[in-house]
Order: C-alpha cells, then structure tokens, then sequence
C-alpha cells in the first residue's frame, strides 16, 4: 500500500517532485566526469596538475577517497603518487622517481585536488590520473592529464606578417570605398550637368517659340 500525504499524493510523486527541483536548482545529480587535458610544462620549473570535480554532496572524510597516479606514455601500469587519508588529509606517497617533488595544493572545501610536481625533468612526461569518489555518488570521479616537458619556450610570435597584411587589407579597403565615392560624385556631377542641359534646351525652345508668337502677331 502506497503511502499518500493529508492532499492526497502518493509520497513517490512527491519524492520526485522534490528530485527534480533539486535537479533544476543544483545543476546536477551524480559526480560530473573531470575528462581529459593537456598541459605543457618548461624543464626545471615547477607545473601545477589541476582536477577538480563538481558533486551534490558534501565531502564525507569518512567515505571520502582520492588517488593520484602517474603512467609512463605508452604503459598501463600505474604508479601511486598521492592518496587521501581520514585522519592526515592528502599524502604524498613519495615514490623514488618523485621523491618529495609532488605537493598538495588543492582546497578540499572547493573540491579542489590539484598537485604540484617540482623540478620538472623530461622524464616526467606522462599521464597523471586524478580519481576521486564521493559517496553517496556512485561515479568514480577520473581525471587523466598528460604532462608535456619542453627543454624551450616556443618564441613570440611575430605580428610583422600579421600587422602587414592588416595595412594591405586596409589599404585596399580605404581605396575601394574612395573609388566608389569617386565614382558616385562623377556620376553625380554627370547627372547635374544633364539636367542643366536638358533645361538649357527646354529654356531656349521657350524663348524660340515667344519670337514666333510675336513675329506672327
């Protein structure tokens, strides 16, 4: 037997009223995936590994879990750079190849769980995954992001070629509108000069034909 409220509706209906509503206001009813990006980071320097996630509920430090990772290109084996921990918060794992380069500086309150990796090297290179679970969030949140380490900046680019060709499409631009002015003042002028012919002609056949009504009378 369905439960109904005092008005009369069945409580699921009610239920689902309430589901939707908190749809439409929140935006969201499960973890969003965190999907997949590239960052490029110079050799020596150090390179934030952003992921975050977006969730309907608050994090649970008791059923929270984040895991860090980084794969070699080309490997599936994973190796754990960083996990979450009830009672410490985000470790770092320290594994040999990292050492004490990989830091926390994510904001757990903002769903934040970005890292930093310290003295960059190119055999950094790889993918890092960023997973991340919220319960009551069935979702297992994965983020993969793959690291670039380039020895050089690429250089500036040169606007020479762009700031020329501006000026030659501006140049022919600013000709093509004088010339159609040109043209239209010219046909202007032509068309004033018609019409005082034309008058001329109609002011002469006037002055002909009062001649002739006088010569006749």
């Amino acid at each position: 037997k369905l439960v109904t409220s005092k008005s009369g509706f069945k409580l699921p209906l009610i239920l689902a009223l309430l589901s939707l509503l908190l749809f439409l206001f929140t935006g969201c009813l499960s973890m969003d995936g965190l999907g997949n990006t590239s960052i490029n980071a110079l050799n020596g320097t150090t390179v934030k590994i952003q992921c975050t996630f977006n969730s309907c509920y608050k994090i649970d430090v008791t059923r929270f879990s984040v895991n860090w990772t980084y794969q070699q290109p080309h490997n599936e084996t994973e190796e754990k750079l960083m996990n979450f921990d009830q009672k410490k918060g985000m470790v770092p794992l320290h594994p040999a190849k990292f050492a004490n380069r990989v830091m926390f500086i994510g904001n757990l309150e903002k769903n934040d769980l970005s890292i930093t990796l310290s003295d960059v090297n190119l055999e950094d290179v790889g993918i890092y995954n960023c997973y991340v679970k919220n319960p009551p969030d069935r979702t297992l949140g994965h983020g993969r992001i793959t690291l670039n380490v380039v020895t050089k900046l690429p250089p500036p680019r040169d606007s020479t070629i762009a700031v020329a060709i501006g000026a030659s499409v501006g140049g022919a631009l600013a000709l093509i509108i004088l010339s159609m002015v040109v043209v239209k003042c010219l046909r202007r002028h032509q068309k004033q000069e018609l019409i005082s012919e034309e008058k001329m002609e109609e002011e002469g056949k006037l002055e002909a034909e009062g001649v002739a009504e006088e010569e006749t009378k």
